[in-house]
């Protein structure tokens, strides 16, 4: 059930997610600004993208509703490693697609291995090899 929710940007903190651009982003640092005399209080915010590392910085009116990602967190098992990409089979819908392995795990993905991976947005990633 990986989809999209609204949640006012007063309400978010440094360590949750928001999406920034279309793109799924970690809360690295929030800055409030106090409202002026007729203006309303600012949030700077500077993330990184769950996908890719890249920085990402806006500043957003503190009333705003800003949309947050669900992600849903999942296990599967490895069927086979195939280069940089392996063959999963998620462990309760039997699901398999393939999935591409990340440099830091090469090493411990194998065959047979159970993995947990992240369903952000329609896109999956691995995240962890149990």
């Amino acid at each position: 059930m990986a989809g999209i929710i609204n949640e006012e940007i007063s309400k978010l903190k440094e360590g949750r997610y928001i999406v920034l651009d279309g793109e799924a982003c970690v809360i690295k640092k929030m800055q409030r600004s106090a409202p002026g005399k007729h203006g309303h209080a600012k949030y700077r915010v500077e993330a990184t993208t769950i996908i890719g590392n890249s920085k990402k910085q806006v500043i957003i009116t503190g009333h705003e509703k800003v949309q947050v990602p669900i992600i849903d967190k999942k296990d599967a098992q490895v069927l086979s490693v195939s280069g940089n990409s392996a063959q999963i089979m998620d462990s309760e819908t039997y699901e398999t697609f393939s999935i591409d392995v990340p440099d830091e795990l090469k090493g411990e993905v194998k065959e047979g291995s159970n993995i947990v991976y992240w369903d952000i947005m329609g896109e999956k990633i691995l995240k962890q090899v149990k």
